[in-house]
C-alpha cells in the first residue's frame, strides 16, 4: 500500500529488551517479551494489530469484496471429486453450495462413475466442525472390512488431534476416543486395532500405540519409542494391505520397521538400521505367482536416489539389489540436469509406477512387472505444455489395472485421468471446472532461465493474459519457497485469474533449496549454502525486469512459512527491489528459534538450518536471519501474516519482526500484521474464509502493483 498521511497510528510494543550472549556477542532482543501469549497484553497487542491492519486496509475494501466474488464465481460450490475405488466401494467427497467444508461418500464400486447413484454419507465436516474457529481432518482411513472410519480433528489449528472410531453401518461414533494423536493411523487387517502416534512436548510424534477397539486408551500397548530428538514417527500401510509401516525419519535419514497387518501384536522388525544422511522408503508388493518382495527406493551410493528391491524379511541393505541397470537413475538426461531424481513409486500387482524428476519437470515412468515380480518393459508418459506439474493420486487398489494421475499446468485446470496400464489408453475422469468466461486460450505461459550470481541457471515459470504487455510496462507478482527439498511446480489457479486479468504477470522462481532440479538443488540451498537460495530470487526478480517482462517498478513478491523467510532475507538484501511484499506466516526469527530446543520441531530442523550453538552455523544464520539483519532502509508496503495456535512458525516472529521492521524504515509505506487469532499455520480452514483471505492478499499486491484501476474484465473496476 503506497505512502499516505492519513492511516492511522501502528502499535508500538514497549518492554524492556531482553539482553543475552552467545559466542562471545552480545545479543539484544527488544521485542522478545511478545514471545509469551499468556500475557494479556501480548494479546492485547496482536488484537490491535489486527485493528490497525483492518483500518489501514479499509479504503480496499471494495476491491476486496470484488474479488471475492470473481473468485467464488468461478468456483462450482456444489461439487464431487472423483471417485476413488477401493474394494467393493467407491470414495469421494462433496461439497454443498454455502458450506465450508466437505462431506465424505461412498457409493458401490459398480455405479462409481454414475453421479446420480446413490450415495452412502460417511462423514459431515461441517456438522463436525460446529461452531468451531477452526476445523481440519487429520485422519480419515476406512478399515479392511469397510465397517468402520478412524478420523481425526483439530478445532484449534495447533495440528494436536482427536482420533474418534465410527460404525459406518449405524453412522455412531463407538466409545473409542484418543486425545492428542498425530495424524495417521494404520489398521490391523481384521479391523480389530488401531496403532497411532503421538506427540511429544515439542510437538514430535514419538511414539506408537496399538489400541485394541472396545478397550480404555489408557490400556493401549506402547509398540515403539523414540527418543532422539531429531526424528519423528509416521505409520501407514502398503498398498497390499499386508504390512503396517513404521517410518522413523529425521530430514536426513529414515530407518523403516514392519509388522505384518494379520499379526499387529508381533515384534516389529526394522528393514536396515538407520545411517546418518541414508533415506529410504518401503513398500510391499505380492507378484502374480504369489511371490512377495519389498521395492525400496533409496539415496544409498545414489545421490539422487535409486530403486532396489529386497526380500521381505530385509534386515540390511547388504539384502537389496539394485532394480536393473536400466532403471538407475543416475543416468544422464540432458545437459540442465544430469540425472533425473526418483521420487516416490506406486506399486501394482503387475506393473510399477516411477515418479521423476528431471530438467525441472516431473514425469511418469510405467514398468511392467512379470509374473514374478521381475522387471520387463517401460514407458514414459507425455504431456502438451511446456511447463506442467504431474502426480499419482488415489492409487488405493493394489490389484487396479489402471493408474490414477493429475495434471495442471498454468493454463490447464487440474484434470484427473485414468491411464490402463498395459494398454496406455487414457480416460479423463474430470476437469477443474471454471464457471464464467475462462477460456485456457486466453492465457501464455512459458519457461525461462535466470543466471544466479554463481552461474547457475535458475528456472522461472511464467504465466500471463496473452493482451498483457511484454514491454517492461506489466506488473508482476514473483512467487518463491526454496527449502526443504519442496518443489513448487507449476499449477493452474482459479484465483490467480483475478490478477492475470488485470494485466498482472505471475512467475515462480525455482530457486536453491527446494527441490525442483534434483537433490544437488536442495543441498545448494541448505545450511552453509542458504544464501544461494535469497540471492537466486534476486537473480530471477532481475531477469523479470531486464527481459522486459514485467515493469522494474511494478514487481511484488510473496511466500510463506519458508518462503517468508525468502521474502525477509530478499527484502533486507534488495528493499528497493519490489513494490509490496507479502510474507505468510513467515519463519524470520531463525537464529532465535533453532537456539530454543523447548520450541516445536526446533530439534528436527537442525538437519535444514544447522544448529546455532555451533559457532560457523551461528555466524551463517546470523548473517542472513531476517529479524537479525532488518536495517534503516526504504522498506515497501509489506503484508505480514501470522496464527496465534500456528506450532511450525511461532505467531511471535512475524509479531516481533514487523515491529523491528517500523522502527527502521526511512520509508512511510505501511507493514501491516494480520494474525489469526483461532487458527495454525494454513491460515483460515473454511473455504469461503479462504477465499475472503486470499481476495486481502490480492488487493493488497494489486494496489502495491498500482494496478487496482487494471481490470480486464468488462465489469467496472472498483473506485478505490
Amino acid at each position: 500500500m503506497s505512502d499516505r498521511s492519513d492511516r492511522p497510528s501502528a502499535p508500538v510494543a514497549k518492554k524492556r529488551p531482553v539482553v543475552t550472549a552467545l559466542h562471545g556477542a552480545q545479543r539484544i532482543d527488544e521485542y522478545a517479551w511478545l514471545q509469551d501469549k499468556t500475557d494479556p497484553a501480548v494479546i492485547a497487542h496482536l488484537d490491535a494489530e489486527n485493528e490497525y491492519t483492518a483500518a489501514t486496509a479499509q479504503r480496499l475494501q471494495p476491491l476486496r469484496d470484488l474479488l471475492f466474488e470473481e473468485m467464488r464465481g468461478r468456483i462450482l460450490e456444489t461439487d464431487l471429486s472423483v471417485p476413488t475405488v477401493k474394494g467393493p466401494y467407491a470414495y469421494f467427497s462433496r461439497t454443498e453450495e454455502g458450506s465450508q467444508y466437505a462431506i465424505h461418500c461412498r457409493r458401490p464400486a459398480t455405479t462409481a462413475y454414475e453421479n446420480d447413484a446413490p450415495d452412502e454419507e460417511l462423514l459431515d465436516e461441517n456438522v463436525l466442525a460446529g461452531g468451531a474457529e477452526f476445523f481440519a481432518l487429520g485422519t480419515f482411513e476406512v478399515s479392511p472390512d469397510h465397517r468402520l472410519l478412524a478420523y481425526a480433528i483439530d478445532t484449534a489449528g495447533d495440528e494436536i488431534y482427536e482420533l474418534r472410531v465410527r460404525d459406518l453401518t449405524t453412522g455412531q461414533d463407538l466409545g473409542d476416543v484418543i486425545a492428542e494423536t498425530a495424524a495417521g493411523v494404520a489398521w490391523s487387517a481384521d479391523a480389530s486395532t488401531l496403532i497411532y502416534t503421538v506427540l511429544d512436548d515439542a510437538m514430535r510424534p514419538w511414539q506408537l500405540y496399538r489400541h485394541s477397539l472396545g478397550t480404555d486408551s489408557v490400556s493401549d500397548v506402547l509398540m515403539l519409542q523414540e527418543d532422539d530428538e531429531r526424528f519423528y514417527v509416521g505409520v501407514s500401510v502398503s498398498t497390499t494391505d499386508e504390512l503396517i509401516v513404521v517410518t522413523i525419519g529425521s530430514q536426513v535419514t529414515t530407518e523403516v520397521h514392519v509388522v505384518r497387518s494379520d499379526d499387529p501384536t508381533g515384534a516389529l522388525r526394522c528393514v536396515a538400521a538407520r545411517r546418518q544422511d541414508i533415506e529410504y522408503s518401503v513398500d510391499h508388493h505380492r507378484a502374480v505367482d504369489g511371490s512377495e518382495r519389498l521395492f525400496i527406493i533409496t539415496n544409498d551410493d545414489a545421490l539422487e536416489f535409486r530403486l532396489c528391491i529386497a526380500p521381505v524379511a530385509s534386515t540390511s541393505p547388504a539384502d537389496w539389489a539394485a532394480a536393473a541397470p536400466e532403471w538407475d537413475p543416475n543416468r544422464r538426461v540432458n545437459s540442465f540436469s544430469p540425472r533425473p531424481k526418483l521420487d516416490a513409486i506406486d506399486v501394482f500387482r503387475s506393473h510399477l509406477v516411477l515418479y521423476e524428476r528431471a530438467d525441472g519437470l516431473e514425469h511418469i515412468r510405467i514398468i511392467e512387472l512379470a509374473d514374478d515380480g521381475t522387471l520387463g518393459q517401460t514407458r514414459t508418459l507425455t504431456h502438451d505444455d511446456a511447463v506442467y506439474s504431474v502426480w499419482g493420486i488415489g492409487n488405493a487398489e493394489f490389484n487396479s489395472p489402471s493408474l490414477r494421475f493429475g495434471y495442471t499446468s498454468l493454463t490447464t485446470p487440474t484434470t484427473i485421468y485414468d491411464e490402463d496400464l498395459r494398454s496406455g489408453r487414457r480416460t479423463m475422469r474430470k476437469r477443474q471446472p471454471v464457471l464464467g468466461s475462462f477460456d485456457p486460450a486466453d492465457y501464455v505461459s512459458s519457461r525461462e532461465w535466470a543466471v544466479a550470481p554463481d552461474g547457475a541457471r535458475i528456472p522461472i515459470s511464467i504465466v500471463r493474459h496473452h493482451d498483457t504487455p511484454t514491454d517492461g510496462t506489466a506488473p508482476g507478482l514473483l512467487y518463491g519457497y526454496g527449502s526443504y527439498e519442496i518443489s513448487i511446480d507449476p499449477t493452474f489457479s482459479s484465483l490467480r485469474l483475478s490478477l492475470l486479468d488485470r494485466g498482472m504477470v505471475f512467475a515462480i522462481a525455482h530457486i536453491r533449496g527446494g527441490g525442483e532440479m534434483g537433490r544437488q538443488w536442495y543441498l545448494d540451498g541448505k545450511f552453509l549454502k542458504k544464501r544461494n537460495t535469497f540471492t537466486d530470487f534476486i537473480a530471477c526478480a532481475e531477469h523479470l525486469i531486464a527481459s522486459s517482462v514485467v515493469a522494474p517498478d511494478r514487481l511484488v513478491a510473496r511466500g510463506g512459512s519458508a518462503g517468508g523467510l525468502l521474502m525477509g532475507a530478499v527484502t533486507n538484501l534488495r528493499p528497493d527491489l519490489f513494490a509490496g511484499v507479502v510474507a505468510e506466516v513467515p519463519f524470520v526469527d531463525v537464529v532465535n528459534t533453532m537456539l530454543d530446543e523447548t520450541l516445536p520441531l526446533t530439534a528436527i530442523e537442525w538437519e535444514e538450518w544447522g544448529n546455532p550453538a555451533d559457532p560457523d552455523y551461528y555466524a551463517y544464520m546470523q548473517s542472513y536471519a531476517p529479524y537479525e539483519n532488518v536495517t534503516s532502509a526504504a522498506y515497501p508496503p509489506m503484508l505480514v501474516t501470522a496464527g496465534l495456535n500456528d506450532p511450525r512458525v511461532s505467531y511471535w516472529e512475524p509479531a516481533k519482526w514487523v515491529q523491528r521492521l517500523r522502527a527502521n524504515t526511512t520509508s512511510r509505506n505501511d507493514v501491516l500484521l494480520k494474525t489469526e487469532m483461532g487458527a495454525g499455520h494454513g491460515g483460515p480452514s473454511g473455504r469461503y474464509d479462504a477465499w475472503r483471505d486470499e481476495a486481502f492478499v490480492q488487493a493488497f499486491l494489486l494496489d502495491s502493483s498500482g494496478c487496482t484501476n487494471d481490470s480486464r474484465d468488462k465489469r467496472p473496476a472498483p473506485n478505490v
